[in-house]
C-alpha cells in the first residue's frame, strides 16, 4: 500500500502529494502529535489519576469487580493508572495502529499486560461478549476524547455509543462531567480577525463591499492561547456565564442542542466576540477539577498550568451590535455532535422566551473560505497598510503599469487608488498570459495561501523570475529584497511539545520518546508556530542569516556562519527605507523579552535535546543554511557548543 503526504511546494505555490513509505507517515503523525505535550501536562495527569483512584474505590466499596473501559488510550497511561489504583481488568481502545502498538509496548514494559488489553479499533466497532473484544461491559469509563472546543474530536457520539453498548448502567465515569463557560466581550484586536474593515489609503476611505464587510463568516472555532491576549485588549460586556454541562456517567446524546444564559450588560460597547473555555470534574462531588481557564483568571497568573493540546476558544458573532449598560441580553450557544457556535439576543421580558434558536452562521462572501483569521488580522493592520502605501507612493508614476503577485492581496487596489495607469493582479499562483503590456512595477506582499514556513513566500521570487520577459528595463520590484533572520531563544513552555518524557506519573513511557526521536525528515526541519502565543526569551541579538535580492532572477547560493539561532522569520525590504517584518514586532527587551507579529507564523527549529553553555556561560551555535531553488526550501543544520 502506498502512502501519500501533502507538502507545500514553494516553487509552484501549490500543495503536492508526495509518495512516502507507510512507516514514515506514521512516524510523522506521532512526532507531530500532542502526546508529548499531554505527557508533560502534570496538572492533567495528576487530576486524572486522582479521579481514577476515587472511581475505582467507589466501585470496590460496592463489592464489585472493577472493569475499566479506556477510550482513546494513546500511550496507555490512564489504563496503567487504573490498574495501579486497583482495577481488575482494563480494556484500552486506540484506533490509530502505530499508537496502539506503542501502547502495547509501554504496557508490557511496565508489567501490566496481564490486566490491560489493547484493542486496535474505533470504540464504535468494539464488540462485547464471550467471543468479543470485551468479555463483559465495563463499570468504569475513562476517556480523554476532548479538544479545545471540548466536543470537536467526536466525544459526544463516542460517549453515546459507549453507554448504549459498552458500559453498565450507572457506571462511574472519569471525568464525571464537563462544563462550558463563555463571556461576551468587545475587542478590536480579536474582531480584526473576523471581518475586513474599512481603511484609510492616502486620505481616501476604502470600504469593503457589503458582501464581505457584513458576512457572518465561518462558524468554526478559533483556538488560541488566550492567556497571551492581554486583559486590557478586550472589555467584558457581561459576566462569565455557565453555558451547559455534560454528565458523562449517564447516557449522552449527540443530537443538536441550544443553551442560553441571560444577564444584564455590565458595560456599554460593541458585542463582537465570545471567549470560551471549559473545565472537567473528575469526581461527582466536583472536588477534583481540571480547568482550561486562561491565566489572567487566576489570582496568581504564573500558577496557571500550561498546555497546548487544550487551549481556549474564541468565537466571532455574525455581526457586531451595540449594547448599553444594564440592557437585558441573552448569550446562546448551539452545538451539533462536533462543533459549537454562539449568538447574542437583545430582548424585553415579554419576548425572551419566544425567539427561535439561532441558525449556524456560514460564509456567503467566500473570503472566509480563502483567508485565514490571521490573514484578516494582517489585512486590517493599519501600520502594515501604511508601510505598503508609503512604499507604493514612492515608486508609482502616472504611467506606471503594475502587476500584483500575491494571494488575496489589496496591493492592486492601493496602486489603483494611488493613480497607477493600469493594474493587473495574478492570483492562485497562475502566471496569466493575459498580461501583455510591459510591467513597470511588480509588487507583492508577499503572501501565498499555501505557504507554511516563513521562507515559502519566496515563491514571489519564482514569480518574478518567470515574469522577467514582461518587465521593463529598470522596473521596480516591490519588495526589492528579503532577509531571513534568526535568533536563539529560551522558551517558557513550548519546548515541552518536543521534549522527551522518560517517566510520567511513575510510569515508564520511554518507548514514546524512542518513537519521537526517529530520524525521519521532519526532525531535521523547522516547523511553523505563532510565537506571539508562546513566550520566549532571546539569548542573542537577531541576526540576518540570508539575503534574497528580488531585483535579480533566481540563482543557487549558500550561506554559512556562526551565530545563535533557532527561531527563523522573514523581513521584506519594500524600498530603501521601508521594511516589513514577519517576525519580531520591535526591539528585544533588556531581559531578552520578545514580542512577535500576531498575523504570521515563525519557523522554529527544535534541537533534539536542549543544550546549555558551560564555564563562563558563553556558547555559540554554528549553522549552515542552504537555499535550494529546485526545491524552494532551506536545508538547515545547527550545532551548539560552549566557548
Amino acid at each position: 500500500m502506498k502512502t501519500f503526504c501533502g507538502r507545500a511546494n514553494p516553487t509552484t505555490g501549490a500543495l503536492d502529494w508526495v509518495e512516502e513509505s507507510e512507516e514514515y507517515d506514521y512516524h510523522q503523525e506521532i512526532a507531530r502529535s500532542c502526546y508529548a505535550d499531554m505527557l508533560h501536562d502534570h496538572d492533567r495527569n495528576e487530576k486524572y489519576y486522582q479521579g481514577i483512584r476515587a472511581a475505582v474505590a467507589r466501585v470496590r466499596a460496592r463489592g464489585e469487580k472493577v472493569v475499566v473501559l479506556d477510550i482513546g488510550t494513546g500511550t496507555g497511561l490512564l489504563s496503567m493508572m487504573a490498574v495501579t489504583a486497583g482495577a481488575d481488568l482494563c480494556y484500552a481502545v486506540e484506533v490509530f495502529k502505530p499508537m496502539a502498538d506503542a501502547a502495547q509496548c509501554i504496557v508490557e514494559k511496565n508489567g501490566f499486560s496481564d490486566k490491560i488489553k489493547i484493542i486496535n479499533k474505533h470504540s464504535t466497532e468494539v464488540t462485547v461478549g464471550p467471543d468479543g473484544d470485551m468479555q463483559m461491559r465495563a463499570n468504569v469509563l475513562v476517556t480523554e476524547l476532548f479538544d479545545t472546543e471540548l466536543i470537536g474530536e467526536g466525544a459526544l457520539p463516542s460517549y453515546e455509543h459507549a453507554h448504549h453498548n459498552l458500559v453498565q448502567e450507572g457506571c462511574e465515569a472519569v471525568p464525571h462531567r464537563a462544563t462550558v463557560y463563555a463571556q461576551l466581550v468587545e475587542s478590536d484586536l480579536l474582531w480584526s480577525w473576523a471581518q475586513l474593515q474599512p481603511m484609510d489609503v492616502d486620505g481616501t476611505r476604502l470600504v469593503p463591499p457589503p458582501a464581505v464587510g457584513r458576512c457572518a463568516g465561518a462558524h468554526s472555532v478559533c483556538d488560541i492561547q488566550l492567556s497571551q491576549v492581554p486583559a486590557h485588549s478586550f472589555t467584558p460586556l457581561g459576566p462569565l456565564c455557565t453555558m451547559f454541562s455534560v454528565d458523562f456517567s449517564k447516557p449522552v446524546s449527540s443530537a443538536s442542542q441550544c443553551h442560553s444564559a441571560r444577564f444584564a450588560a455590565q458595560s456599554s460597547g460593541r458585542a463582537q466576540v465570545v471567549l470560551s473555555w471549559w473545565d472537567i470534574d473528575m469526581d461527582p462531588g466536583g472536588t477534583i477539577v481540571c480547568t482550561m481557564a486562561p491565566s489572567w483568571t487566576y489570582p496568581q497568573p504564573d500558577m496557571a498550568p500550561w498546555r497546548d493540546h487544550w487551549m481556549q476558544s474564541v468565537y466571532f458573532l455574525p455581526v457586531e451590535r451595540r449594547v448599553t449598560e444594564g440592557e437585558d441580553l441573552t448569550l446562546t450557544v448551539c452545538h451539533d455532535d462536533y462543533s459549537l457556535w454562539f449568538s447574542m439576543q437583545k430582548h424585553s421580558q415579554q419576548d425572551a422566551e419566544t425567539e427561535a434558536p439561532p441558525c449556524r452562521p456560514c460564509c456567503t462572501c467566500q473570503a472566509h473560505l480563502v483567508w485565514t483569521r490571521p490573514r484578516f488580522g494582517e489585512l486590517n493592520d493599519s501600520h502594515r497598510t501604511e508601510s505598503y502605501v508609503s512604499a507604493l507612493r514612492s515608486v508609482l508614476k502616472a504611467d506606471s503599469v503594475c502587476l500584483g503577485v500575491s494571494d488575496g492581496s489589496l496591493l492592486p487596489v492601493f496602486a489603483h487608488m494611488l493613480g497607477a495607469k493600469k493594474v493587473f493582479s495574478l492570483e492562485n499562483s497562475r502566471m496569466s498570459k493575459q498580461v501583455i503590456e510591459q510591467i513597470s512595477v511588480l509588487m507583492g506582499e508577499p503572501y501565498f495561501s499555501t505557504s507554511l514556513l516563513p521562507w515559502h513566500s519566496l515563491f514571489f521570487w519564482y514569480c518574478r523570475t518567470a515574469l522577467a520577459g514582461l518587465l521593463q528595463p529598470g522596473a521596480t520590484i516591490l519588495p526589492c529584497s528579503a532577509s531571513l533572520h534568526i535568533v536563539a531563544v529560551e522558551f517558557q513552555d513550548l519546548w515541552r511539545i518536543r521534549a522527551p518524557c522518560g517517566t510520567c506519573e511513575g510510569f515508564d513511557v520511554r518507548p514514546m520518546d524512542e518513537m519521537k526521536s526517529l530520524d525521519f525528515r521532519e526532525s531535521r526541519e523547522a516547523e511553523p508556530h505563532p510565537l506571539w502565543e508562546y513566550p520566549c526569551r532571546a539569548l542573542t541579538p537577531p541576526t540576518a542569516a540570508m539575503t534574497f535580492d528580488f531585483t535579480q532572477c533566481m540563482a543557487h547560493f549558500h550561506f554559512g556562519g556562526c551565530c545563535h539561532g533557532v527561531v527563523l522569520w522573514m523581513e521584506y525590504q519594500l524600498t530603501d527605507d521601508i521594511t516589513v517584518s514577519m517576525g519580531l514586532s520591535g526591539p528585544i527587551g533588556e531581559q531578552g523579552e520578545c514580542e512577535w507579529k500576531r498575523h504570521r507564523k515563525q519557523g522554529v527549529f527544535f534541537f533534539r535535546s536542549p543544550w546549555e553553555s558551560s564555564g563562563d556561560g558563553r556558547a555559540s551555535v554554528s549553522y549552515s543554511l542552504t537555499f535550494e531553488p529546485s526545491l524552494g526550501d532551506i536545508k538547515m543544520e545547527f550545532t551548539a557548543e560552549s566557548l
